[in-house]
């Protein structure tokens, strides 16, 4: 079937409403109508100079602002391919890269175009002067004669999909970022499926644009909705925007959602008009979910999938009311093909076997962009091998277990830290954990466990050390448990495993230490 280009389509659905506001950030108010002219005013001056198919547009503009939003649909409208250069973190749009990462990635990408604004102008000079071929300066505005003002009036601009549409970067093992490509025609495949929604959506956003909400984001204005963006996340001002705005969609990261539980003024605010609570990035405590169940109800979606394969799988609103599901993260979303496979022979295994979950959908990247090598490792015979561990029970249901990379052997057995970490949440008391690895001067891996107590209480280590011993086995006891008032988040808003483990190092002993009770900061 052939898919119209997906910013062609949203054009189309702004221009049904075009004195209704389409987008809003902070005191700013954009119609349907300013912002389809907008996007097509840029996309025509972009055009005007040079830039189309082939061309590549670096962002590096406020992260969740208006110009990242309008930049991307103007570039992409015209073929060129979009690159998003402030950060790779996909839970905080605040975070940045060092200005020598990102001119690595604007070398490495061939960047023509560096479109950026008033916050992030005197930096985008900097890297365009390090380019081994300086891109043009562009922006949405007169910032001075090296910089061309892309800010246009309407007009027909004859739409290009050829090619990769956008490239998020993410952290790599060895620590230099992945640049993963996606086509138009999974951009397109989400529009053509969100204008037959029935409903139109307000949505606030608050995780980065550049990562995976903007599909859900491109969902929302192809329904003929609204868009809130917060710059970063605070969970007073979420619920406050809940109700101001009588918004109905909200996307999270798993930690935000525990936050937004704990907050004080929960209970006070009027969030009636929520329709859905879009959650995911980490796994999640059925405990918690338990909870979050019973204050919203059946608005709670949960989302598992990857950077790679954007949404794999799903748990539904109706799901999120049946504890006996709260342990899965739901069944494959429609044109998404699971399947588990041994991750050594990479054979399918049956219902109930646990391997690695490998997937095949519309939406998963092209490939890492210029690496072949991290490419074939993953993409195999058309499947994307996740790295992810987990199971399918008969009924279709994933069962997230952890990832290949975080299992601990210790004390005799096989310990995923996922498990551990669902027996710490469990408790009344702690608001969030986390488990890990971490090898003495003999080589020798314990297994390490940071909590963070709830607002408010107190928690004592060794009565966590014998609620995993209840829920699980004494084996699966950590040999140190830590307490917390906060844990460090990496670029995905997971835990920072590697950062914890990195300073549990100076204090691991040879012996089995026991839980201690020091609440660090």
């Amino acid at each position: 079937m052939q898919i119209d280009h997906y910013v062609s389509q949203l054009l189309d659905v702004l221009s049904t409403r075009p004195d209704e506001i389409a987008l809003r950030h902070g005191d700013e108010a954009l119609t349907s109508a300013e912002l389809a002219a907008a996007i097509t005013g840029a996309a025509a001056a972009l055009r005007d100079r040079g830039t189309g198919e082939g061309g590549v547009v670096a962002l590096l503009t406020v992260g969740n602002s208006p110009a990242t939003l309008i930049g991307r649909y103007a570039a992409n409208l015209i073929g060129a391919t979009v690159v998003h250069l402030r950060g790779i973190n996909a839970a905080d749009p605040l975070d940045e890269l060092p200005i020598a990462t990102q001119v690595e990635i604007v070398d490495d990408t061939g960047t023509t175009v560096l479109l950026t604004d008033a916050a992030n102008l005197d930096r985008a000079r900097k890297i365009r002067d390090a380019m081994a071929e300086p891109a043009a300066l562009a922006a949405f505005g007169d910032f001075g004669d090296d910089v061309a003002d892309i800010t246009g009036t309407a007009g027909e601009v004859e739409p290009r999909a050829e090619g990769t549409a956008v490239l998020t970067y993410t952290s790599g093992t060895t620590g230099r970022p992945k640049g993963i490509g996606r086509g138009f025609g999974g951009l397109g495949a989400v529009v053509t499926k969100a204008r037959h929604m029935t409903e139109r959506c307000t949505m606030l956003v608050t995780t980065p644009l550049s990562h995976s909400v903007s599909s859900t984001v491109d969902d929302a204005v192809a329904s003929g909705g609204m868009i809130v963006l917060h710059e970063g996340f605070d969970a007073g001002a979420v619920l406050e925007a809940v109700e101001r705005h009588r918004v109905n969609r909200v996307y999270l990261a798993t930690p935000q959602l525990y936050d937004l539980l704990d907050h004080p003024a929960l209970g006070t605010t009027d969030h009636s008009s929520l329709r859905e609570l879009y959650y995911g990035g980490s796994p999640a405590s059925p405990v918690r979910l338990s909870r979050a169940a019973e204050v919203f109800g059946a608005k709670l979606i949960q989302i598992y999938g990857t950077t790679e394969s954007w949404v794999i799988a799903a748990l539904s609103p109706e799901e999120h009311l049946k504890p006996e599901l709260l342990t899965t993260v739901g069944k494959a979303v429609p044109f998404v093909q699971v399947g588990i496979r041994d991750p050594h022979v990479r054979h399918e295994l049956p219902a109930g076997k646990t391997g690695e979950i490998c997937v095949r959908s519309p939406m998963m990247m092209d490939g890492y962009w210029k690496r072949p090598d991290l490419t074939s490792r993953v993409l195999i015979d058309g499947w994307l091998h996740t790295g992810d561990v987990g199971y399918l029970d008969e009924n279709g249901y994933l069962y997230l277990v952890d990832r290949l990379a975080d299992m601990i052997k210790t004390n005799g057995i096989k310990v995923y830290p996922a498990e551990v970490e669902n027996a710490l949440l469990a408790h009344p008391d702690v608001a969030q954990a986390a488990v890990f690895g971490v090898a003495d001067e003999d080589n020798v891996e314990y297994m390490h466990a940071i909590a963070v107590p709830r607002r408010g209480r107190d928690v004592d280590p060794a009565d966590l050390a014998a609620q995993v011993a209840r829920v699980l086995s004494p084996s699966h006891v950590p040999a140190e448990i830590r307490l917390r008032a906060e844990l460090p988040l990496t670029d995905a808003g997971k835990p920072d495993k590697l950062r914890l483990r990195e300073e549990a190092k100076p204090a691991t002993k040879s012996s089995h230490a026991k839980p201690e009770s020091e609440l660090t900061s």
